[in-house]
């Protein structure tokens, strides 16, 4: 009970810094403005971790490293957690158990990334339908954009109705299967012996 407890808390600590450093990775990708509500509380929430690491870990092709690796850090470390609190045995090959860890963590933000594309396109056409003028609307679409842009190239509106976010919440739930099985195969690494 209070193994299953401490590994709730811990599992929405993790999962609470990793979507605000997504959000940051997002965010600074597509360029869009922290001057507003959500951006300021981002930057709040992520600049101790970084600020610093931005001195060592320059960004690659204009994505911020420095905000993608204490995500993939923080779920890695959530995957070593949840193998110990569940009675894993640890103790087998070293190389293949850091793999698989490294492994199970990356798919873990990859998911994680996913989930967030799947949040913005939901909260993105919300506000098309409901409220287009709202503070917050520019950025939803901002960084939906990339995502839907080359479905709305090949799939014409119905009726004057864009069905591409439909389409790709469906790969996206297609893409959320494939890195389940992708789990599956790096978490049989770390039991290797």
């Amino acid at each position: 009970m209070i193994s299953n407890l401490f590994l709730f808390l811990i599992e929405a600590a993790a999962g609470f810094a990793t979507l605000m450093l997504l959000a940051r990775f997002f965010m600074q990708w597509q360029r869009v403005s922290f001057h507003n509500q959500l951006g300021q509380f981002v930057l709040a929430t992520t600049d101790w971790c970084v600020r610093p690491l931005r001195r060592v870990l320059p960004g690659l092709f204009g994505l911020d490293l420095a905000s993608l690796l204490p995500a993939w850090v923080i779920q890695t470390l959530l995957v070593f957690l949840q193998a110990l609190l569940f009675g894993a045995s640890l103790d087998g090959n070293p190389a293949a158990l850091l793999l698989g860890l490294w492994g199970v963590g990356l798919v873990g933000l990859l998911k994680m990334m996913v989930y967030m594309v799947i949040g913005i396109v939901l909260i993105s056409a919300v506000f098309s339908w409901v409220n287009p003028h709202a503070p917050l609307a520019p950025l939803f679409f901002s960084l939906s954009a990339p995502f839907l842009r080359p479905l709305r190239k090949i799939i014409p509106p119905i009726a004057n109705v864009d069905i591409s976010p439909l389409i790709l919440l469906l790969l996206l739930q297609v893409v959320l299967m494939l890195l389940s099985s992708f789990a599956a195969s790096f978490s049989g690494l770390m039991f290797i012996r």
